[in-house]
């Protein structure tokens, strides 16, 4: 299911900008407080607990001018000893009920008065001392404020005659503790179109209050009101919230930019200019201040690769050029004998001979060049080896193997014998190519010196044949490039010797001197 589900979803996936993705990322996770307020209840929590703090506070400021205006302190039921007395002389009224739009359960609304006993006296008193305090709060909060005798009687704030006695939440009242309960409000017509997701506009918070005077509750007073409702609460907080969300949206704004100047459109531009060298007709620009440092090391990563690609296309449209010279005049020399065979079947024995014997040095020599050709291919394709190897054990027996060719060797070592990551094979092939062309320039003795350096080992080679020309050295080693061709010379053994070393990351280059010294580089094992 899940499986099928995730196919319909990449082929119905629409194509869509990095810039798209990350300003709706940004958007959403910015609304999400939003609708976490609306559709989660934190904001009309929030109303509704307002509402409830309005009620506990008038009720506490309506209960001590009860109690400071009651005559005496009747008998009647005992507060607890926790709710009645407080040695602090201030202490918070916060409510402890918890109301949770989610959780609290939402009673019936308000059943009517049930018949009880008339009012006790002392509650009359009070009740005609208190009413204008109560009308001119009631007018100002809007609340519905009812003054309750110790029996649950209504003494004041209601036309109905009776108790309220068995309301829970005035039986928890007349048993010392205040309370708050949620009922339902039966006058309610909705007045929005979306009150429906609201679910506090069609409630009444409740709040049922004792009057302590001494250590006995003398009577209750029952507050209720009908909580802000969310689309009313918006309504009347519209200015904050325009602020917030303009606020919120200009900060979208200003983030969409940065990401902009920072990832989106230096990848763009990154894209383009992808795209013309891929062409051939650009390069890879430098990357601009604002992106980011990661973006920047792509920049120089692209330009790196850029740069690796044009130079491997130059070497190998010189490589295809060359190789299409140095077949070319073999290929000729071998089609010009067959043609002089076939066209004069009666040629002497001699020049016979002497066309074949041609023929066959120039099959010779492309077979010869086919074989360094792989040899150079093996070389540039060779991966970097963890081979440690005894240099100066191979050097000693590369220089033995000359010596019984009566090639004269001087070796200049160490004292300590460098262990590099070579292989013995790759530092034997170097060495004895660079002997070989020692050899055919004429040199008769060879100087090899042996140092080190923290991360390197190098070797130099010198003879004393007559030296490569200044102008060759900056073509020495190119493929098939040779002074040695009417000999043999391939020119491809110094350009494979390099491609060699390099694989192992080592280098072979030769001096600016007169002398002609050539000098190796191979990396030290740690």
């Amino acid at each position: 299911m899940i499986g099928r589900v995730k196919d319909w979803a990449k082929r119905h996936w629409p194509r869509l900008r990095l810039r798209t993705i990350l300003f709706a990322t940004l958007f959403l996770v910015a609304a999400l407080p939003g609708f976490g307020a609306v559709f989660l209840r934190v904001y009309e929590n929030t109303l509704v607990r307002q509402t409830e703090a309005e009620l506990v506070a008038q009720g506490a400021a309506l209960s001590a001018t009860a109690a400071a205006l009651w005559p005496a302190a009747p008998p009647g039921r005992v507060a607890p000893r926790e709710v009645a007395g407080d040695d602090t002389p201030y202490s918070a009224q916060a409510p402890a009920s918890g109301i949770d739009l989610s959780t609290t359960p939402i009673r019936a609304e308000r059943p009517p008065v049930a018949v009880g006993t008339r009012p006790s006296p002392d509650a009359v008193v009070v009740a005609a001392r208190l009413s204008p305090i109560m009308d001119a709060t009631r007018s100002a909060t809007l609340a519905s404020i009812i003054l309750l005798d110790r029996n649950g009687s209504i003494v004041v704030g209601s036309s109905a005659v009776g108790s309220y006695a068995a309301l829970p939440e005035v039986a928890v009242a007349l048993a010392g503790r205040a309370t708050t309960v949620l009922r339902r409000n039966g006058a309610y017509r909705a007045t929005y179109r979306f009150e429906w997701l609201s679910r506090a506009a069609a409630i009444r918070v409740h709040y049922a209050r004792p009057i302590l005077v001494g250590d006995r509750v003398v009577g209750v007073l029952l507050l209720s009101r009908s909580a802000r409702a969310l689309f009313r609460g918006l309504y009347e907080d519209r200015g904050k919230i325009a602020l917030g969300i303009a606020a919120i949206f200009g900060m979208l704004v200003v983030l969409s930019g940065i990401i902009s100047r920072g990832v989106t459109r230096p990848i763009e531009q990154l894209g383009a200019a992808t795209r013309a060298v891929a062409s051939g007709r650009g390069r890879v620009p430098d990357p601009p201040p604002t992106a980011a440092i990661e973006i920047q090391g792509l920049y120089a990563d692209f330009a790196v690769m850029a740069a690796a690609i044009e130079r491997r296309s130059r070497y190998l449209r010189d490589f295809a050029h060359a190789v299409s010279h140095e077949f070319k005049t073999p290929l000729a020399g071998i089609r010009g004998a067959v043609e002089l065979l076939q066209d004069h079947p009666d040629m002497a024995a001699e020049d016979r001979r002497r066309f074949l014997a041609n023929a066959d040095a120039d099959a010779r020599r492309l077979a010869l060049l086919v074989t360094r050709l792989l040899d150079l291919a093996r070389a540039d394709m060779a991966e970097r080896g963890e081979e440690r190897t005894d240099a100066t054990q191979v050097i000693m027996r590369v220089a033995a193997a000359w010596r019984t060719t009566g090639f004269s060797i001087e070796i200049i070592r160490l004292d300590v014998l460098p262990v590099v990551t070579v292989p013995a094979t790759t530092l034997e092939a170097v060495l004895g190519t660079l002997l070989e062309n020692s050899r055919q320039a004429g040199a008769r003795s060879v100087t090899i010196q042996l140092s080190s350096t923290d991360t390197h080992f190098e070797v130099r080679v010198s003879d004393d044949g007559p030296g490569v020309p200044i102008a060759d050295r900056g073509r020495l080693f190119e493929p098939f490039f040779t002074t040695k061709r009417d000999s043999g010379g391939t020119g491809l053994g110094l350009a494979i010797s390099r491609s060699l070393i390099e694989v192992q990351k080592g280098s072979l280059s030769i001096l600016d001197s007169e002398l002609t010294t050539f000098v190796v580089r191979l990396p030290l094992a740690n």
